[in-house]
């Protein structure tokens, strides 16, 4: 499959056009326990060879380890891609999660780091990775408009922000895409963020279509995997939650695709805006969801797979109660 064989999907009004699919690169740098450099590297460049041109990386995976892989797997094909960066998060030589500062100074230091880490001379699309309370959402974009201005960054995104804030942030400069969770049990952009980005002309680019996993049957099978946190694969919710992962696999086998087909293609047929992130970590579990691009599904499959797998069913939430409670997008 190649990206002229495939139809492309622009971000926003007047962001870039990308692959339909981008890769997630979160999982090569440790946060679902240890992974390999060498593979990781064979996977960003069979997912290039794929027509994927959407790479997506923040500065805290794993404390910049994920931005120097990219960077090294990246040399001398600066140009084949879109980098997307996130920046934000604060943390300790431990990995300890310390907060967030998207102040201007602070936008402004975290982006040269990253510019120095993936050896590129600007980002294509920069967004702060949650919304700080202490500083006004027009405050860390103007920073960043500011970098768009000096020719280091060409696009603003957003991530995990509510209506208001979304607005908000439209308002001092145009924003391509907004990153947010979206999947088959995690569906609350529906009801008040889509159609924010729907009438702004906004893109999506979500992660989490088997919501960590979840929806293909995997668990956590390291102590560092960070969803053995995670109220959805703990206690009784996880016995649970394998339940509806069974009802999907029954319905994607029915239709001769796997469960990460099938939760994928559901993303994709949902809006023509969105742009799902697959965190594949290897060559095989890429080319599992590049295959979701063959699939096509008629308006009673779409209704069925939903009325088989509600939201409403899955227990636990996506996040644990801190972080749920500080995440503008769910307020």
């Amino acid at each position: 499959m190649t990206a002229t064989a495939t139809l492309q999907r622009k971000l926003g009004l007047t962001g870039p056009e990308v692959f339909p699919i981008a890769l997630g690169c979160m999982g090569m740098s440790g946060i679902y326990g240890p992974a390999d450099d060498s593979e990781s590297i064979a996977t960003i460049h069979a997912a290039l060879d794929a027509g994927v041109n959407l790479l997506d990386t923040g500065d805290f995976y794993g404390m910049g380890h994920n931005e120097m892989l990219l960077g090294g797997a990246l040399r001398f094909l600066r140009e084949e891609v879109v980098l997307s960066v996130k920046f934000g998060a604060q943390r300790a030589p431990n990995g300890a999660w310390l907060g967030f500062d998207a102040r201007p100074a602070a936008v402004k230091t975290a982006l040269a780091y990253s510019l120095k880490r993936l050896g590129v001379d600007y980002l294509d699309i920069y967004r702060p990775s949650r919304l700080d309370p202490a500083v006004p959402i027009e405050e860390t974009v103007g920073a960043i408009a500011e970098m768009v201005k000096a020719g280091y960054v060409r696009w603003i995104g957003l991530s995990e922000v509510g209506p208001e804030t979304i607005r908000r942030a439209a308002a001092v400069h145009p924003i391509v895409d907004v990153q947010i969770e979206y999947s088959l049990v995690s569906r609350t952009p529906e009801a008040r963020i889509f159609p924010v980005l729907a009438e702004l002309g906004i893109g999506a680019t979500t992660y989490g279509a088997l919501s960590r996993g979840l929806l293909s049957g995997s668990q956590p099978a390291a102590a560092d995997d960070f969803r053995a946190h995670l109220p959805r694969f703990t206690g009784d919710n996880l016995g649970r939650n394998r339940k509806l992962a069974d009802k999907l696999k029954e319905i994607a086998y029915s239709k001769g695709i796997t469960p990460v087909q099938l939760a994928v293609a559901w993303v994709l047929a949902k809006r023509s805006f969105i742009v799902p992130v697959v965190g594949a970590r290897t060559r095989a579990q890429l080319a599992e969801s590049l295959g979701a691009l063959s699939v096509e599904f008629a308006a009673d499959e779409i209704a069925a797979i939903e009325a088989a797998v509600p939201a409403e069913a899955v227990a636990g939430t996506r996040y644990d109660a801190v972080q749920m409670r500080a995440l503008d997008s769910e307020k």
